[in-house]
């Protein structure tokens, strides 16, 4: 904590330098917390664009018409 100032004036000044401080450091933070989620949204991004073409790669590698459950029932049944 900041030590105790005999006049208003120097008090005063040792607050705005530990509000100067604390500005300074949250400013920091505030940049630091924008570029991870500017990161993640690219991560983001592509991780839709790779599950879009899964989806798609899935819907072309399944049959055309849907079969029903009595086709693979074996002929002996």
């Amino acid at each position: 904590m900041m030590e105790v100032s005999d006049s208003p004036a120097a008090w005063a000044q040792d607050r705005l330098t530990e509000l100067e401080t604390k500005l300074a450091f949250a400013e920091d933070l505030l940049d630091t917390l924008n570029q991870t989620v500017i990161r993640q949204q690219g991560q983001l991004d592509l991780m839709q664009q790779q599950l879009r073409l899964l989806h798609q790669r899935l819907q072309e590698a399944q049959p055309a018409e849907a079969r029903s459950l009595r086709e693979d029932i074996p002929p002996h049944y």
